[in-house]
């Protein structure tokens, strides 16, 4: 008996890196798929993410739609009811760096952080409590950082927008929690994906390594375990908290 047999999952910023194996993870678990990308470019790679997904024996479809824009999640959410009549879970996952230090931000640059990164989590959650209210269901996962725990220079908008996802995970617990609507988040740590391939060799690499008891950087795989486990019933005295998947590094 696979976990989410027949449960609808929206994941935001799926077309690649973390949101693309937590994508194929609930498929795997029987999850129908409705994921988002937001460039052209990416249209390509969503495209044939769609045919992995519905070869695992699922419906999937692939809506080029910005989740940091109101007007668009509003529009993603209703399609998606249209298309699959129900929202079981939703991952916010979208999100991006623009990493300088804070005499050399731009205000543009701040801004289109805390746009992408935290108004996304707003918009989308926003919309999503609807139909779970009336399932009197749903659980919702929040991609944060362990940056948004710990702080780090030259990331300051990054940080903030990751804390602040997680003020708002822990509120939305409290909120909806009534009506059996979980509200958990997940604060990754090194993990190899497109955004971090300057990990992965030389000296650097090396450094981070050595501060991480696990003596290893993540995958997008085990931050998609920790996903499955949130979706599913196997969390469902679960809600307002903050699973670190680090490897020990905020310990």
């Amino acid at each position: 008996m696979k976990l989410l047999n027949d449960k609808v999952a929206i994941v935001t910023g799926a077309a690649r890196g973390i949101g693309e194996a937590v994508a194929l993870k609930l498929a795997a678990q029987g999850a129908h798929i409705a994921f988002t990308y937001v460039s052209d470019s990416s249209a390509e790679k969503a495209s044939a993410l769609c045919k992995k997904l519905e070869d695992s024996g699922v419906k999937a479809r692939a809506y080029q739609s910005n989740a940091g824009d109101f007007a668009q999640s509003e529009q993603l959410v209703n399609d998606v009811l249209k298309e699959f009549g129900k929202v079981d879970v939703c991952v916010n996952n979208a999100g991006i760096s623009k990493d300088n230090l804070l005499l050399r931000m731009s205000a543009e640059q701040w801004d289109e952080v805390m746009t992408t990164n935290l108004k996304s989590v707003f918009n989308m959650t926003k919309q999503v409590i609807r139909p779970m209210m009336k399932a009197k269901s749903g659980s919702i996962i929040n991609m944060s950082s362990i940056i948004g725990i710990t702080g780090n220079a030259g990331q300051s908008s990054y940080a903030a927008s990751k804390a602040g996802i997680i003020g708002f995970t822990k509120s939305i617990a409290k909120e909806m929690g009534s009506r059996n609507i979980r509200c958990n988040a997940i604060a990754p740590g090194f993990i190899e994906t497109d955004m971090t391939g300057y990990l992965k060799e030389g000296d650097a690499a090396e450094k981070y390594k050595s501060g991480i008891p696990l003596g290893r950087f993540g995958s997008g795989e085990n931050i998609a375990d920790t996903v499955v486990f949130l979706a599913s019933d196997w969390s469902s005295y679960i809600t307002g908290q903050v699973i670190s998947v680090c490897g020990g590094l905020n310990t």
